[in-house]
């Protein structure tokens, strides 16, 4: 492959240049270095480059991935929230029936009670009136049979 022989030929550039004593440094041209390397990118199989291409869509098909499963994370995380709000208002909504159906039983006991009372009071007016009147009666019934029997002994 070109690309290989085009690595030989830098690595002879590199060995082949001057060095600076004591810097562990070598003088290359600069120029012929970037020539080469412009060469061997050109050189490269396509697929190196699709396969860059695949690898930069990938980390942006990976990011665009999460992006989406952190925007459905919190939408759920919100909508479990509301239905936890709702059910808490449920909740509540049975209590305070509970307590509105209790206090209406409550109040409909105290109500049969008292028109319990209010009718054996009314009964025990009636009962004492009509025994007045009985009483009564009996007076009468007695004046008019002392009065018939004035009457008879008259005769």
């Amino acid at each position: 492959m070109d690309v290989f022989k085009l690595l030989d030929e830098m690595e002879e550039i590199l060995e082949s240049s001057s060095s600076i004593p004591f810097a562990g440094k070598t003088l290359v041209d600069k120029y012929e270095l970037l020539e080469i390397v412009g060469e061997i990118r050109s050189k490269l199989p396509d697929e190196i480059k699709q396969a860059e291409w695949i690898k930069e869509e990938r980390q942006r098909i990976l990011a665009e991935a999460q992006s989406d499963a952190d925007t459905m994370v919190k939408e759920i995380q919100l909508h479990i929230e509301e239905m936890v709000d709702q059910d808490e208002i449920v909740r509540q909504a049975h209590e305070r029936a509970e307590e509105i159906i209790e206090k209406a039983q409550s109040n409909a006991k105290e109500i049969r009670i008292g028109s319990m009372e209010y009718a054996d009071q009314l009964l025990k007016e009636v009962e004492n009136r009509l025994m007045s009147l009985g009483n009564n009666i009996k007076d009468i019934v007695e004046v008019v049979e002392a009065n018939r029997n004035e009457l008879k002994g008259d005769k």
